[in-house]
């Protein structure tokens, strides 16, 4: 075996194992589990997460998903706990522990500390009769056989199933909550995930110039307002309504059945009833029609008024492709 089937083996290897390991948690989900996603849905207070070592990465991670699903979190690291971090918890908080042997001396010295608040504590452990686990309210038990690492040392398949059970509890929780997209996109108002949650169509075209011709206007016209809005495309425009559209390929297929420009107007080249879009729509629907029709260009209108033009590569350069 040469070395690169080598590798190619190896990773078909731990990704199986650790599937396998994710796969046994489904049993592992049961009314103890549905109770402490119960606690924390009813609590007045705030989710602190804590952990040692690749845990408490673990713990990190969580929190930021439950924050950025509605369900506020804190990150406490458990060697910090125990030297001042400990006022991040307040009465109502519910507080997770993270471990994967549930006996680290660390968190023999955190979760006395933690009960003696009477804060609701939460164990996520491979090992439901360790320390943390008996002392625990709730235990969420991620046992996994072995770590993915061929020493079986090195925290693998038992941070993945760490992972996986926190992403459970998330999830849960913003179902009881009613955790809309537009929820989520208040959260998350950078980047192209936020824009495609609140980015609308009236955000571009408001951006871009408005190019439109009358029925009558001649193709001459036509052509300058096309080169100077920098579109390929224009509205045809009656009573401020769409009536036609008229593209940069309406253009070429006109060259090559005319042989004279003379005494033609938009109306002879449009095409009727183009494709357009609410100004209020979303962006992302407005790129969902522009590949549906295999499209550069739509048209924007606000009850029927013509108000702009949405481009693919506006889309583009808003992240949203």
């Amino acid at each position: 075996m040469n070395i690169q089937e080598t590798i190619i083996s190896y990773a078909k290897k731990t990704i199986a194992e650790e599937a396998q390991a994710i796969a046994y948690l489904e049993s592992l989900i049961n009314d103890e589990f549905a109770a402490a996603v119960s606690a924390i849905y009813n609590s007045k207070g705030r989710v602190i997460i804590t952990g040692i070592g690749k845990s408490a990465i673990i713990a990190s991670k969580i929190v930021a998903t439950m924050n950025s699903t509605g369900t506020p979190a804190v990150f406490m690291h458990a060697a910090d706990a125990i030297h001042g971090d400990l006022g991040n918890i307040l009465d109502d908080d519910i507080v997770i522990c993270i471990s994967k042997s549930g006996n680290t001396p660390e968190i023999k010295v955190l979760v006395p500390l933690i009960k003696n608040f009477k804060n609701t504590l939460i164990g996520i452990t491979a090992n439901r009769g360790s320390y943390l686990g008996q002392e625990a309210d709730y235990v969420l038990e991620a046992y996994v056989e072995k770590e993915a690492c061929p020493n079986n040392l090195a925290p693998t398949t038992s941070t993945t199933a760490q992972l996986v059970m926190g992403d459970a509890v998330a999830v849960c929780l913003l179902h009881l909550k009613g955790f809309s997209s537009h929820d989520f996109a208040k959260y998350h108002p950078g980047g192209a995930l936020g824009k495609k949650l609140y980015l609308r169509v009236h955000d571009i075209t408001s951006k871009n110039q408005k190019p439109q011709v009358s029925p009558e206007t001649d193709i001459k016209q036509v052509i300058v307002e096309m080169t100077e809005k920098r579109l390929g495309v224009t509205a045809v425009v009656e009573n401020q309504e769409i009536i036609g559209i008229i593209t940069d390929g309406d253009l070429r297929r006109m060259l090559t059945t005319n042989t004279s420009f003379e005494g033609l107007k938009a109306k002879d080249i449009m095409s009727k009833n183009p494709k357009s879009i609410s100004n209020d729509a979303m962006a992302v629907d407005a790129l969902e029609m522009l590949e549906e029709n295999g499209i550069s260009q739509l048209l924007a209108q606000d009850n029927g008024a013509y108000t702009g033009v949405v481009h693919i590569h506006d889309l583009m350069r808003e992240g949203i492709i």
